[in-house]
């Protein structure tokens, strides 16, 4: 089951991510080349804890939705967002999000399994191993939302 954690999953992100062209047009939702990858950067920032996301009340914490969620079912296309990542998006730059998606990318990885890591918003309490799916997992949706 391929993972953030592993690095040719992550470089093969960074080829999509260096592939996308500021007029590339979405297959589903609203957002921009631009704007999805700077979302997919604040995702990251979350998952450091750089970036401070308040958390909701869903069902989503809890066994067993929350493994199926994160493991099984597909990614629903315009679920709802935290609105922290979502806060750049509309000044985005293309090849600055670009650029620090690498960057973030080696820096998320970099972070030990024995750090604590943030709660999600949604999912609440989640393992090194849970951030690595999930982030690998989300990262995928977006770029298959440009065709990347």
């Amino acid at each position: 089951m391929p993972t953030f954690w592993d690095r040719p999953t992550r470089e093969n992100f960074c080829r999509r991510i260096a592939s996308l062209t500021p007029d590339a047009t979405a297959r589903w939702g609203k957002f921009t080349a631009a704007q999805m990858v700077a979302h997919l950067n604040d995702a990251m920032r979350m998952a450091t804890g750089d970036l401070p996301v308040q958390p909701k009340k869903m069902p989503l914490r809890y066994f067993p939705l929350k493994q199926l969620v994160l493991y099984v079912l597909p990614f629903p296309k315009g679920a709802p967002t935290a609105p922290e990542l979502l806060a750049r998006c509309g000044g985005a730059d293309l090849k600055t999000e670009q650029a620090e998606f690498v960057i973030l990318a080696e820096r998320t990885a970099a972070k030990s399994p024995a750090d604590r890591w943030p709660d999600h918003p949604a999912f609440g309490s989640m393992s090194h191993a849970a951030w690595g799916k999930l982030i690998n997992r989300h990262t995928d949706h977006h770029l298959k939302q440009f065709g990347a």
